[in-house]
């Protein structure tokens, strides 16, 4: 039928006539929202480009010079150029006499202090060689040294492979570093009759390599602890919850001195006299325990500072607490507390001189012997040993703080992409 046929053409004609009329006024409604929160930048097709009305953009800045940005970080105000001046003239002031004491006036080479105590001299340098071996090893004897010295390189070896970000099979160095390096160093350093080595009594250890035992202890056994610290004190159990909050902030409030005397004498209390843990060990336990509450605050506010949609992108995953919290939450909240956790980590490592209170020879327990020794005895000889002291110290602090920068701005980078 020719009527019914033009009816339905005309029906057609209209549904496709409204659809378009539907689409051309979403359209405009659509770029009228664009525009109102872009400012107009929707208006034409083709490259986006700003209204006439628009203020012009400023074009970027020109590449600064490195004496430019010098100059710009030291004299870009007038406070800034007056902390500049008063540095310069406190270096001028200083480092000339410095310099003249312990580099032009030293005295390298001495069989006793005899040069070293007169009038003019200055660094006694030759005490330092001279006193070298026992500041490295205390009384270990001197035929059994090398076992120390393998400790350290293996130690040191592991070490390093594990903070070499490129580095290869890294779980594997950490397996072998928390499991099996401690067994072969006690073995080493102690002695066993059984492999052919000797008995050598904790006495006897002392030096560099005993301050870099108890801070090593400190700092591996501290992290793990702190982390599981800042875990139970967050916990839903009141009774987790509040032995973990107990335990931090006694250890907060007491002083150092306080925690290594309460483990040196009262430890062995508690445990029978058959098992009571060496006087080596004992402030061992001490440092690692107090470190750990401070790390557990360090941790407690990275672990704060991840956001909440975090923890809940784990859940929509199918991920359980635990899963979760490892392979999530944690990796962003130790990433976001570097700087407080290395803060603690330096700060433990210059808190093991304290440990000498006990009766442990650490490195500065041996130079304050060394120079007490009446062929050794001056003023200046006392004044090198504790400059020696301080470069030391500085030089792993330090240390510490460049690799803590590089692993920030690694992070910066990759969070960057």
């Amino acid at each position: 039928n020719p009527q019914s046929q033009s009816r339905q053409i005309g029906a057609e004609n209209a549904t496709a006539a409204a659809d378009q009329l539907i689409a051309k006024r979403c359209v405009r409604h659509y770029t009228s929202m664009a525009n109102a929160r872009t400012g107009g930048l929707h208006d034409k097709p083709g490259p986006v480009q700003g209204r006439a009305s628009d203020p012009p953009r400023r074009p970027p800045p020109p590449a600064q010079s490195r004496a430019s940005m010098l100059r710009e970080s030291l004299f870009g105000s007038f406070g800034a150029g007056v902390l500049t001046l008063c540095g310069l003239l406190l270096i001028v002031f200083l480092l000339p006499p410095a310099l003249k004491f312990m580099v032009l006036d030293a005295v390298w080479s001495a069989p006793d202090g005899e040069l070293c105590r007169a009038p003019g001299a200055g660094a006694c340098w030759a005490f330092i060689w001279r006193k070298l071996p026992y500041f490295t090893y205390g009384s270990y004897p001197p035929a059994e040294r090398w076992r120390v010295d393998l400790t350290m390189i293996l130690g040191g070896a592991l070490i390093g492979w594990q903070l070499w970000l490129g580095a290869p099979a890294r779980r594997t160095a950490a397996l072998l570093f928390f499991l099996l390096y401690p067994i072969v160093g006690f073995v080493l350093l102690h002695g066993s009759p059984a492999l052919g080595l000797a008995r050598v009594d904790t006495d006897l250890w002392g030096g560099v390599f005993v301050s870099l035992l108890v801070a090593t202890v400190g700092i591996v056994f501290s992290l793990p602890l702190g982390i599981l610290l800042a875990l139970g004190r967050r916990s839903t159990l009141p009774a987790l919850s509040a032995v973990c909050v107990g335990f931090i902030e006694i250890m907060r409030g007491v002083p150092m001195i306080t925690v290594l005397f309460m483990a040196n004498t009262m430890l062995p209390l508690f445990v029978p006299e058959d098992l009571a843990p060496d006087r080596l060990i004992r402030p061992l336990i001490g440092v690692a325990l107090f470190a750990s509450a401070y790390m557990a605050e360090v941790v407690r506010g990275g672990l704060q500072a991840v956001p909440a949609g975090q923890y809940e992108a784990a859940q929509a995953l199918g991920l359980r607490p635990w899963p979760a919290l490892r392979v999530i939450v944690l990796p962003q909240a130790l990433g976001h507390v570097i700087p407080g956790i290395v803060n603690t980590f330096i700060g433990l490592f210059k808190d093991t001189t304290l440990v000498a209170i006990v009766g442990v020879f650490d490195f500065l327990r041996t130079i304050d012997s060394a120079r007490l020794d009446p062929v050794w005895s001056g003023p200046t000889i006392s004044v090198t040993g504790y400059a020696f002291a301080a470069l030391f110290y500085f030089a792993f602090c330090f240390g510490m703080s460049r690799y803590a920068l590089s692993v920030e701005r690694r992070l910066a980078r990759s969070r960057a992409r």
